[in-house]
């Protein structure tokens, strides 16, 4: 039990970067954006959780946009690039996090920082 919260503790921490760990949640906050034709929805203080759980990242909003989840990020590093349905550019580190994604679904943008 132990082992688990200092785990969580760690993976916590705002100096920790999301590619250097196996289990990481962060919360970063900032303008946050989902338009999908229908709904616009726009919020200059979002946050968006990250929950990194081995090599899959969800990427959780606030303010009713959709999440984003079961995204792997090819090679080594912080950057995710896929082009094919939709465009999708996702970079996130210890101290920032920038999402474009654009696919059937809707669009969503990030640019924010913890």
């Amino acid at each position: 039990m132990l082992l688990i919260a200092l785990t969580v503790m760690a993976s916590c921490k705002k100096d920790t970067d999301p590619a250097d760990r196996d289990f990481f949640v962060g919360t970063y906050s900032g303008t946050i954006t989902y338009n999908d034709g229908s709904k616009n929805i726009s919020d200059d203080d979002g946050k968006v959780r990250v929950v990194k759980t081995g090599e899959t990242y969800s990427f959780i909003f606030g303010t009713g946009i959709p999440d984003i989840t079961g995204v792997k990020f090819q090679g080594s590093g912080d950057t995710y690039a896929s082009i094919g349905d939709g465009l999708t550019g996702i970079s996130v580190n210890a101290n920032s996090l920038k999402i474009l994604v654009t696919n059937s679904k809707g669009s969503w943008t990030a640019n924010c920082t913890r």
